[in-house]
């Protein structure tokens, strides 16, 4: 069969997901709702760096006439008997972290008003169990007039990648599909082992199967972080090094344990446990709300961990090193820096963030205080967030008045001369 694809989403996901259909012959036409975007791709450009091999794909793609993009999306469906949704979904940062489905529902419409007879629709945005029978596909009749299971189409796959490695992720990861209808799921495996180079395609059962896959492994990871995060409290407290006894545990086939730290960021383990959590009763996924609890906590658990080295922070200044939500990558999203900060204030400290991969504009957009390395006031105590190359090359001497360096990330492996070094569990 000979695709042409409508992506809509053109971010971190959907850019590159339109560069690898395109890498494969296809032709994409991307929808953005932002002008710059598309205007970006329709002069061969991608419009963010962090990818590695995405500026490269995308010229050639537009060389090839193979991508083009616009801010209609009814009209690239229009031209297209494939449709991938990969837009935001998005969860407030406060309890009860209530799911906002605004823009998959608005892209659906919009999607909606060009799907033609025969089109197969997938979602790759990772969704709450039911979301896109129940949701979404009601959308997609009510705005085109055509009836899902006969006149077009519906599964569900989930992106399963990182950024920074997306490309590598597609080819290294099964490739998980679940349709509407058995047909739904033929098409989707069809058209997956078409484009992409994954070692399986691997059919769900339902829609619904395939939802719970990817929130299942994502939360997964939540609760083993907030395991590890249990245990180094504890051997804290027993005066135990965690880290060589999660390594000595970790050798017993059966033992997976996760590492420690002064929190957890991103777009995916932070969330989707409240994808599970807030579509359960309240007897139900227990430990999915537990470990979120557990892990924003760390935060907090960290600031009191430095106090009990130096000594009341307040009025002090603490450098926080990484807005980014984990290292050598720039991405933001829940990053635990908002965390550390918040709990910084709590205790009456200044809380200074500095970040190689954000410019101090950046930073300051977050309504946190920028600083940079070479013009530091001084500081108390400083906090490693995120692991980034640069920070394990620092001079940690040359930071003016700083007592210790609490590596809430375990990545450096050399004691600072005259400054206390600190981990969470050591």
């Amino acid at each position: 069969m000979t695709y042409q694809v409508c992506v809509v989403g053109l971010g971190k996901i959907g850019l590159p997901l339109a560069a690898q259909f395109a890498s494969k012959g296809v032709r994409v036409y991307g929808a953005d709702i932002l002008p710059e975007v598309a205007d970006a791709i329709n002069t061969g450009r991608a419009h963010f760096d962090e990818e590695p091999g995405l500026q490269e794909r995308i010229a050639e793609a537009h060389a090839k006439n193979l991508i083009s993009a616009s801010t209609n999306t009814a009209e690239a469906a229009k031209k297209s008997n494939v449709v991938l949704i990969v837009v935001p979904v998005l969860v407030g940062k406060n309890p009860p972290h209530e799911i906002d489905l605004g823009t998959m529902k608005a892209a659906t419409r919009d999607a909606a008003r060009g799907l033609q007879p025969g089109t197969l629709v997938l979602y790759e945005t990772t969704l709450p169990v039911g979301t896109t029978r129940n949701v979404l596909t009601p959308i997609l009749e009510q705005e085109s007039g055509l009836k899902a299971g006969i006149d077009f189409e519906v599964a569900f796959s989930p992106e399963r990648v990182f950024s920074g490695r997306i490309f590598a992720d597609l080819a290294n990861y099964p490739k998980i599909v679940g349709g509407l209808t058995e047909k739904a799921t033929q098409m989707a495996c069809d058209f997956y082992r078409a484009v992409l180079d994954a070692p399986e395609v691997r059919a769900m059962a339902s829609a619904e199967a395939a939802e719970l896959v990817k929130l299942a492994e994502t939360t997964y990871r939540d609760i083993n972080i907030a395991f590890a995060n249990e245990l180094a409290r504890y051997a804290d407290s027993v005066g135990v090094d965690v880290y060589p006894v999660i390594a000595a545990a970790n050798t017993q086939p059966f033992s997976h344990i996760h590492q420690p730290g002064v929190g957890v960021g991103g777009h995916c383990i932070p969330v989707y446990p409240y994808f599970l959590a807030n579509h359960a009763p309240q007897t139900e996924m227990r430990l999915p709300r537990l470990s979120r609890q557990i892990n924003d906590e760390m935060a907090e658990y960290a600031v009191k961990k430095l106090e009990a080295a130096v000594g009341s922070l307040k009025g002090e200044n603490v450098l926080i090193l990484g807005l980014a939500y984990r290292g050598n990558v720039k991405e933001s999203a829940f990053s635990s820096t908002f965390k550390l900060v918040e709990a910084l204030a709590k205790v009456g400290a200044c809380a200074l963030v500095n970040d190689p991969l954000y410019t101090d504009e950046e930073i300051a957009h977050y309504k946190l205080n920028p600083v940079s390395l070479n013009a530091l006031p001084k500081i108390k105590a400083v906090i490693l967030q995120a692991g980034h190359e640069q920070y394990q090359k620092l001079d940690w001497a040359a930071i003016p008045g700083c007592e210790a360096v609490l590596d809430g990330r375990a990545i450096l492996t050399e004691r600072p001369a005259n400054i206390q070094l600190l981990w969470v569990g050591r």
